[in-house]
């Protein structure tokens, strides 16, 4: 016979305890890898946005003469190297250059900093690049989002 002094948890409260707390870690990880995905799919998000908005910006300074362009690249960088790098800019003497991006985003889907490029040239659905110019970047991900589509067609 216990005491009053004796005071604890018998064995099947510290059963009933401990299953309680397994059923709520294993609800966890579902809502966590959830999570996870959604904060991927918002940093594709952004670094696409990033990357399209430096070549339209870099487009953008080729149609106004700011620079010289190659030919058969349509205005457009040849590599994304090249907005991270910068073009120098006609009339410039001071060999400053008009710089674009300050890194190449890293792509969330794939750890790294190789994008999929897709020239003028080249089927918007691709997965090949035509090299002639980049028109158009997307992640090298087979995955696809929740809503079937494959993070490439972002």
């Amino acid at each position: 016979m216990r005491g009053r002094s004796q005071r604890g948890m018998t064995l099947v409260e510290l059963i009933a305890a401990f299953t309680i707390l397994a059923l709520l870690s294993v609800m966890s990880v579902p809502l966590t890898a959830y999570k996870v995905r959604r904060d991927k799919e918002r940093d594709l998000r952004y670094a696409l946005k990033e990357i399209r908005h430096a070549i339209d910006m870099y487009k953008d300074e080729a149609t106004r003469g700011t620079f010289q362009i190659k030919v058969g690249t349509e205005g457009y960088p040849e590599t994304l190297e090249m907005l991270v790098e910068g073009v120098t800019a006609s009339g410039r003497t001071d060999g400053s250059k008009l710089k674009f991006l300050r890194r190449i985003p890293k792509d969330p889907m794939t750890n790294s900093t190789e994008w999929g490029m897709r020239s003028m040239k080249d089927d918007p659905k691709s997965m090949s690049w035509g090299g002639d110019n980049v028109f158009d970047v997307y992640t090298k991900s087979y995955e696809r989002a929740r809503d079937g589509t494959p993070y490439s067609e972002w």
